[in-house]
């Protein structure tokens, strides 16, 4: 069919220009997350499936067919929303299907690997507290890093007492291991 003969309202809902779902980590490569992120990753894929989406979809089909401007605006905010849940279930599901939860407590304890919470201390001396974890558990603001981060492969295999250093565009600092734990 023309372009032309496409309401505007109806172009709106076209998915031909979606650009496919990108998983961020390399082609055939785990997705490695702790026991907790996990979890969260399955609580909100069954939140959108089992109760996000059906309570908008019965809204969507509770629309009047003589609907004034408002519920035209609902409705077009309604099936956009849709569109956002079901792509964030396409990622979700992709992201489960690769997933490899890696249990903390079963590595050497002094070493950093996944999992690990990693105290370091910087070259101005100031000290702070990395958790290297999966990359849709990450949170650096948080001090939850991605395994694929820079800090964390600089961290990983590293003892306490170590230093390693961490390669940034705006220059190399060394940090040094003072505590390795598991939880």
């Amino acid at each position: 069919m023309s372009r032309a003969f496409v309401s505007e309202s109806d172009a709106e809902f076209q998915d031909d220009d979606v650009p496919e779902i990108k998983v961020p980590l390399p082609p055939g490569v785990k997705n490695y997350m702790t026991p907790e992120g996990a979890d969260r990753l399955r609580a909100e894929l069954h939140n959108l499936v089992h109760i996000e989406r059906p309570k908008i979809t019965a809204k969507l089909s509770s629309t009047v067919t003589d609907i004034n401007i408002s519920d035209r605006e609902a409705t077009s905010c309604n099936r956009r929303r849709i569109r956002e849940i079901d792509r964030r279930v396409e990622y979700l599901t992709k992201m489960l299907d690769i997933i490899e939860v890696v249990a903390p407590g079963r590595h050497d304890p002094d070493r950093v690997l996944f999992g690990a919470i990693v105290k370091v201390r910087e070259e101005d001396g100031g000290e702070r507290v990395y958790q290297i974890v999966g990359v849709d558990e990450s949170s650096p603001s948080e001090g939850r890093v991605s395994w694929i981060s820079p800090i964390a492969k600089a961290l990983i295999s590293a003892r306490v007492g170590d230093v390693v250093t961490l390669r940034l565009s705006g220059g190399n600092t060394k940090l040094k291991i003072l505590k390795v734990e598991y939880r």
